[in-house]
């Protein structure tokens, strides 16, 4: 699959804004300590992919019923689903000038991933966390995503590139009170 920047500008994928808000103190102190001991910023992302997948709670497996959009909020609760930790890992990139992109799979509904952009090419990650039957890894060498859509079933990658959450997901996370509630709203279609 062929992915497209929605905006040509790489620099748009290491802005800071009120959900990616790397430049919020919990998230410069995590990058900080995560970035300690590692060589470059191949391996830094690796350890911070691995810190998000592995010590951030998804909340439908947890049973947490809180819901959690913005990266600091969410490196200080511990919890969030796809999305929220997709937004925790981008701020961790970013603030290690990493360019990071959020982008999404339709898998009955929308699903969230990051791409990182090494190599000169944007490599696909989905931090959403490992179980039974999904096995996620940070990879540049060919994608390691929790999922691959059935396209028999009508699943399928979306190709865009996002600076920025799409509206439809930060709509369904900021207007959830829970994650029931959130579960019922989540987007279908971007």
């Amino acid at each position: 699959m062929q992915l497209i920047q929605e905006n040509p500008d790489l620099s748009a994928y290491l802005a800071a804004d009120e959900v990616i808000d790397h430049h919020h103190p919990r998230v410069r102190e995590t990058a900080e300590r995560l970035a300690r001991g590692v060589d470059d910023s191949y391996e830094y992302a690796g350890v911070a992919f691995d810190f998000v997948r592995d010590t951030i709670a998804h909340s439908q497996d947890s049973g947490d019923l809180r819901v959690t959009w913005r990266a600091s909020d969410v490196l200080e609760r511990r919890t969030g689903i796809c999305y929220a930790k997709t937004h925790a890992l981008a701020a961790l990139l970013r603030a290690e000038d990493i360019p990071t992109a959020l982008c999404y799979q339709y898998l009955g509904v929308v699903h969230g991933l990051v791409a990182v952009r090494f190599h000169g090419a944007w490599h696909r990650q989905d931090p959403r966390g490992n179980k039974p039957g999904v096995d996620a890894r940070f990879s540049l060498e060919g994608e390691r995503l929790a999922f691959t859509p059935d396209a028999a079933s009508g699943e399928r990658d979306h190709p865009v590139l996002y600076a920025a959450p799409h509206p439809a997901v930060l709509d369904a996370l900021r207007s959830a009170r829970d994650r029931p509630r959130l579960w019922r709203a989540l987007p279908t279609v971007l």
